[in-house]
C-alpha cells in the first residue's frame, strides 16, 4: 500500500467508483441525497452543497434526503441537511425526507415506495459511493437513475515553500517543494483505504443480490 501510494493508481481507482454506470439523458425529476457522516461534517456539507447546485440547475426537480433521523428534532442531522439546502436558496416545498433507511439498499427500498420507478433520478453521494448506489437503485427497477459525485475542490494556491527562508534545523532534508511527499502520498494512502472498503461493500452487495 505504501508503494502504491507513490503512483497515480489510487486516484484512478477512486475516480472510477465516482463515475455513474448510467448517464442521464433527461433532466432529473428527483435529486436523491444519500446521507453522509452526520451534520455538520465534510461529507454532509459537500452533499448539501452539491444538491443545492443541482437544484438550481434543474429548478423543476424535487429533492429527497435519505438519512436515518428524527424528523421532529431540529438538531438531528437529517433536519440540519434539509435546512442547509434551504439556506442555499432552495424552496422548502421541494425538499422531502426519507428518515428510515439504515443503508443504501434500505434507503432505495423506502424511496421506491415514495416515487415511481419510471422517474428520472440523480443520486448525490460521496464519489466512491456513486457506482454502488446507482446499481442498487437500478436493481430495484429505477432504470433512469444516474449519479453525481459530491467532490470537494482543492485550493488554487501553490503550496511550495523555501525551507531556508523559514529557518530552523538545516540538517533536516528540505521538503518545501516536494508536494508528492507532503500531500499526494498521504492523499493516495487515504484513497486506498476508501477504495478497498468500497470494493468490499460492492462484493457484499453482489453476493446478497442487491446489485
Amino acid at each position: 500500500m505504501l508503494i502504491l501510494s507513490f503512483t497515480t493508481l489510487p486516484y484512478w481507482m477512486f475516480y472510477g467508483l465516482s463515475q455513474s454506470p448510467v448517464k442521464l439523458k433527461q433532466k432529473p425529476d428527483y435529486l436523491i441525497v444519500l446521507g453522509g457522516d452526520g451534520m455538520p461534517s465534510p461529507t454532509g456539507l459537500m452533499r448539501t452543497y452539491k444538491a443545492s447546485e443541482k437544484a438550481k440547475k434543474f429548478p423543476d426537480s424535487k429533492i429527497i434526503i435519505a438519512l436515518p433521523g428524527d424528523t421532529v428534532d431540529t438538531s438531528s442531522s437529517l433536519i440540519l441537511m434539509r435546512n442547509d439546502i434551504i439556506f442555499r436558496g432552495v424552496d422548502s416545498n421541494r425538499v422531502f425526507l426519507e428518515p428510515e433507511g439504515k443503508n443504501t439498499r434500505e434507503q432505495a427500498l423506502y424511496i421506491s415506495e415514495m416515487i415511481s420507478k419510471d422517474a428520472v433520478c440523480m443520486i448525490i453521494s460521496a464519489p466512491e459511493h456513486i457506482y454502488r448506489s446507482v446499481k442498487v437503485f437500478n436493481k430495484l427497477g429505477f432504470k433512469k437513475t444516474g449519479g453525481a459525485a459530491a467532490y470537494g475542490r482543492a485550493i488554487e494556491s501553490r503550496l511550495q515553500f523555501d525551507d531556508d527562508e523559514l529557518g530552523g534545523n538545516k540538517n533536516i532534508p528540505e521538503v518545501g517543494s516536494n508536494l508528492q511527499l507532503r500531500y499526494q502520498f498521504w492523499n493516495h494512502l487515504k484513497y486506498e483505504i476508501t477504495v478497498f472498503r468500497e470494493y468490499a461493500a460492492i462484493i457484499y452487495y453482489k453476493l446478497k443480490g442487491w446489485i
